[in-house]
């Protein structure tokens, strides 16, 4: 079973939960972007949460089935289309046998995940299938896919969910969805300018109070810069109480810096592993998938939050999920 790419989208990478202990080389963790969309994904389709998933951003690309498959698509909305039709998301769609899965406008969010049952055949490196871009190395030869690429598919899991293979066997549809849907799409904050909660960092009382103020109050634009590496945020320019020289330190997935022009950095997954500029704080973990999904041109706002507060807000998500998942696996028998 193989998967052929008739043509590429804008940015489409292999990616699984990232690889990690391995920062002390200079490799950052890397992965999706959007851990809840992905995860989720992986497990409609009956796949091993960390499974390798397509990652697609912005501009989908057109995707040719060889064989029936068993799909899923979570997180933004790409337009997602076969012979016409709209594909459902957050859901298990079954895919018939030389089906063209297209993309087309990007109406809400940025990425979306696709998972195949039974999962790419993608070789691990430290640890993991995700691409590092800046590296070369990992997911599918190193780099994003392109037209004429085959992905080679694991054991075939159509037999999931036997009451739509029933479905789908009687009729001659390209594809059938499920009825049902799952409900991990609500983790997600799709309301302008959204909320992003930020625990306070070191440098963060060194900030004039003016850009203290203006870090908080005023929304901030999401610039066309932004990529897989950093959100660049438009708008306020911050400056501390005075110049400093900072020793560069560790940073981390949702680090804030303030670069010398004033305008915030917001790290994601392929950030580097360290850096000199001033760390004005930690995005929650809770945060990280919303983050994920803006766009460019779109706004966020920033409100502060202690750890022990993003702490609970981390475990109360990853207990709905956890209960998600169980339903999902249930959902499996039907």
């Amino acid at each position: 079973m193989s998967l052929h790419v008739e043509t590429p989208g804008l940015l489409t990478t292999i990616q699984d939960l990232g690889r990690s202990g391995y920062q002390h080389l200079g490799v950052g963790p890397g992965g999706a972007l959007d851990e809840v969309s992905h995860r989720i994904a992986n497990r409609i389709v009956g796949n091993p949460a960390t499974s390798a998933a397509l990652e697609i951003t912005l501009s989908g690309p057109t995707l040719r089935f060889d064989a029936d498959a068993l799909i899923a698509l979570c997180g933004g909305d790409l337009s997602p289309t076969i012979e016409g039709q709209p594909v459902p998301a957050w859901r298990p769609v079954l895919v018939r046998t030389g089906a063209i899965l297209r993309f087309g406008k990007a109406v809400q969010g940025a990425r979306v995940y696709l998972a195949v049952g039974g999962g790419f055949q993608i070789p691990r490196v430290m640890d993991s299938a995700s691409t590092n871009l800046a590296g070369h190395f990992g997911g599918f030869l190193g780099r994003p896919l392109r037209k004429g690429d085959r992905l080679d598919l694991g054991p075939d899991l159509t037999h999931h969910y036997p009451t739509l293979r029933r479905r789908f066997q009687t009729g001659v549809v390209p594809f059938l969805g499920s009825d049902w849907f799952s409900s991990a799409a609500r983790e997600l904050e799709f309301a302008r300018p959204c909320p992003l909660r930020v625990i306070p960092g070191p440098q963060w009382d060194l900030l004039r109070p003016e850009s203290r103020s203006a870090f908080l109050a005023t929304p901030f634009r999401i610039g066309s810069q932004s990529s897989r590496m950093a959100l660049h945020l438009e708008g306020s320019s911050l400056a501390l109480e005075a110049p400093m020289e900072i020793i560069s330190s560790g940073v981390a997935t949702g680090t804030v810096q303030l670069p010398p022009d004033g305008r915030p950095l917001l790290l994601l997954a392929d950030r580097q592993t360290t850096g000199g500029y001033p760390r004005l704080g930690e995005l929650g973990s809770v945060d990280l998938p919303v983050a994920a999904q803006l766009r460019s041109g779109e706004t966020a706002r920033f409100e502060l939050i202690d750890r022990e507060a993003a702490q609970r807000l981390w475990l109360q998500r990853e207990a709905r999920l956890r209960d998600r998942e169980k339903i999902l696996s249930d959902q499996q028998a039907l």
